[in-house]
């Protein structure tokens, strides 16, 4: 599924009316390139969340930030991780295989350590058009996720 998203307030929306749907334990991975809108979709997740959007920042530096919500959050950014190894160091499989709500930013990292199943959204950035999202599920829990946002977001 793609949806174009043309301003940030649009792109928060999408995060917002995705985090309607989950109800814990989601694994959601946001993948594109540098200032593509990885960390404006987590902050409308995290507003759907019952998070204050303005609290939530990249957690480039310290891999993990916290949130307490509607689920916690766990906002994991792994840009600057340079070997997989590094992960395994954070104790991830507390957070991915927990009640909480995971978004990963930059999964890619993750290489061998990346779940089965999870929703994954690339933010392509397009040139005066705004971003393409690009929505994949793997494993059936996310593939009905998708399916159930499908309606939402398509508008």
């Amino acid at each position: 599924m793609k949806k174009l998203s043309t301003s940030v307030n649009q792109t928060l929306k999408i995060g917002r009316l995705l985090a309607q749907k989950l109800s814990g334990g989601e694994i959601i991975l946001l993948s594109g390139s540098l200032g593509a809108g990885k960390t404006v979709l987590a902050k409308g997740i995290a507003q759907g969340l019952g998070i204050d959007q303005y609290n939530v920042v990249s957690p480039t530096f310290v891999f993990l930030r916290v949130y307490k919500g509607k689920h916690f959050l766990n906002h994991f950014d792994f840009y600057r991780i340079g070997n997989p190894k590094e992960i395994l160091a954070l104790g991830y499989e507390e957070y991915f295989y927990s009640d909480s709500v995971s978004v990963i930013e930059w999964p890619e990292r993750l290489k061998f350590l990346l779940p089965r199943e999870f929703l994954k959204i690339k933010l392509i950035v397009k040139t005066r058009a705004g971003r393409s999202l690009e929505f994949t599920a793997k494993g059936l829990r996310y593939k009905k996720l998708l399916k159930d946002i499908y309606e939402d977001i398509r508008h």
